[in-house]
């Protein structure tokens, strides 16, 4: 199951949100970055074309060795200046109020610690800086939150601990960081994988 985890998902991740629809999701969320970002979740790199002229820099956090390499390429011919500065979103190895924007695209499915993980987003955030995030997460509607909750194991098991049940905009809120803006969408997935939130928050 490592060998899964660790070489077969991330491949599979970058085929399954390459398509065009994702990248105007992502694009949607990143063109509103500043200032010096950090990604949690950052793959490879699949957001660097997307980052408008007022992004400076990029703290890349990446736990896969895979992804990290097959994003190497993107890091080179990119005119940001992109460090990998950790593994773990759950432990940022960043000082207090470092960071003018934090980006997360279909990360906080996977973070095992996602409560731990947004609390420190808050610890790194400037006065003023903001959290951009394009998730899956949990849906409003019964029906399609039933199967969610039918599939959830299944879901982890299979794309690397990811879930499909959880409340994207109630977390940002209980660690503390509030929401300015919030819309939702849907990718071009199945019911339980399809529901999307599109927002905004600040420490």
């Amino acid at each position: 199951m490592a060998f899964w985890t660790e070489h077969v998902v991330p491949r599979l991740v970058d085929v399954a949100l390459r398509g065009e629809e994702v990248r105007a999701l992502r694009e949607r969320v990143v063109s509103r970055a500043r200032g010096e970002v950090v990604e949690l979740g950052f793959g490879s790199g699949p957001t660097l074309p997307l980052y408008p002229a007022a992004v400076t820099s990029v703290r890349a956090v990446e736990p896969s060795a895979v992804a990290r390499r097959r994003g190497a390429r993107r890091i080179a011919e990119a005119s940001i200046p992109v460090d990998h500065v950790g593994l773990d979103g759950a432990d940022l190895d960043l000082p207090d109020d470092s960071a003018d924007t934090v980006v997360s695209t279909f990360t906080l499915c996977t973070i095992p610690d996602v409560d731990r993980a947004l609390r420190e987003v808050r610890r790194v955030l400037r006065p003023g800086g903001r959290l951009l995030f394009l998730e899956h997460g949990l849906s409003p509607d019964p029906r399609t939150a039933r199967w969610q909750h039918r599939l959830d194991g299944f879901q982890q098991r299979v794309a690397g601990g990811c879930h499909l049940t959880r409340p994207i905009d109630g977390l940002v809120r209980d660690a503390g960081l509030t929401v300015t803006d919030l819309t939702h969408d849907r990718l071009p997935a199945p019911g339980p994988m399809a529901y999307l939130y599109l927002g905004a928050a600040t420490p």
